[in-house]
């Protein structure tokens, strides 16, 4: 209306619109207004991009409370539908390394106590799988329950009992820990392998498995499995194993370093395992 009201007269372009003249003079001098949420539109952005628009309102809200902004939740997630960001949607998980009973199924000792206060006392751990074309690539990684950090992972073209029990030994190390640690499974037949059994005994952990068919039992490790699905893989098209592979490393170190979570009150696992353990 402010271009065509230099060849027509505002008093028919308004009626011709249906407008008064003091709507038309509101609505202008909001144009010449600031926009007020400019800034936090500015950081909204950036949190959203450097999570490779990864983020939901949540952790971008998380982000801008980490740099000092006193800003609402409900806010957040009102600028970012304005901006149109919006996380990936997330995908069912397929794998089942399940394969009916090959030996003594340990009891389920962790009853889905996930809270844990103290780090290396609780490890979880499972298979996931990508599917690229034709072909699989599976992850097995080692989770401490204490800050939800990924404490070691490998990455293999078969979910082999030497490929899970590798990430185990890297997760372990040298040490015994006097049945003090706890690491926790599904039933799936890579822990039910006698390998599996004897690297726990030798570095004085004890074993713990879920219920067959029963996800619940270690939700946390599926969590992590969704989370890095929709976010780093799904939606994206991979020809090559090894670019799938560096991006697998890279979100692990990603998350690790710099994924805010709510249930480590807004830290990274990282931050919240320095920050608990100096308190």
């Amino acid at each position: 209306m402010v271009t065509l009201k230099s060849e027509h007269d505002l008093t028919d372009l308004l009626a011709a619109a249906g407008l008064t003249r003091s709507t038309y003079y509101y609505h202008l001098k909001l144009m010449d207004q600031a926009d007020p949420y400019a800034e936090l539109k500015a950081a909204i952005t950036t949190s959203f991009e450097n999570s490779k628009r990864r983020y939901g309102y949540r952790r971008v809200h998380m982000d801008l409370r980490a740099e000092g902004w006193n800003v609402s939740r409900k806010l957040v997630r009102k600028l970012m539908r304005i901006l149109g960001f919006q996380s990936k949607a997330r995908p069912k998980r397929r794998y089942n390394s399940y394969q009916g009973e090959q030996s003594k199924i340990a009891e389920n000792l962790l009853q889905r106590q996930f809270d844990v206060e103290s780090p290396d006392t609780v490890y979880v751990s499972d298979v996931t799988e990508f599917r690229v074309d034709q072909r699989k690539l599976y992850l097995s990684p080692i989770m401490d329950l204490f800050d939800h950090s990924i404490l070691s992972y490998t990455i293999a073209s078969s979910p082999t009992t030497v490929f899970t029990n590798e990430s185990l030994a890297l997760a372990l190390g040298s040490r015994d820990f006097n049945k003090k640690l706890l690491v926790h499974t599904d039933q799936g037949f890579q822990y039910q392998h006698q390998s599996w059994k004897r690297l726990l005994e030798e570095h004085g952990a004890m074993q713990s498995m879920s219920r067959k068919g029963n996800c619940f039992d270690n939700s946390v490790m599926e969590n992590f499995f969704g989370h890095l699905q929709s976010e780093m893989f799904h939606g994206e098209h991979f020809t090559d194993f090894a670019v799938l592979k560096v991006e697998i490393e890279a979100y692990i170190d990603w998350y690790n370093s710099s994924r805010r979570q709510e249930r480590l009150k807004g830290m990274t696992p990282m931050e919240y395992r320095c920050h608990t353990l100096a308190a």
